[in-house]
């Protein structure tokens, strides 16, 4: 990877996750209503760092979450 890729690549990752403006506007209670409406129940915070980790039940099956700074969802494997 040259330079340019490699300062591209670590900006893209420190305003993913190091935004604390975008991280302080979600709330807890965004972030599990966000979880819900994507069809998400039994949610619950799992202490982590910085980036937001959950448990969560879906379609009868327990999974683990990462929501980051913008909110958005993924589920881990």
């Amino acid at each position: 990877m040259d330079m340019k890729a490699q300062k591209l690549a670590a900006l893209c990752f420190l305003t993913v996750f190091d935004a604390p403006a975008a991280a302080s506007a979600l709330t807890l209670q965004n972030i599990k209503a966000r979880l819900e409406a994507a069809g998400y129940s039994q949610i619950r915070e799992v202490p982590s760092g910085k980036i937001k980790t959950f448990k969560a039940t879906r379609d009868g099956k327990e999974r683990s979450i990462l929501v980051d700074s913008t909110g958005h969802i993924q589920e881990l494997q």
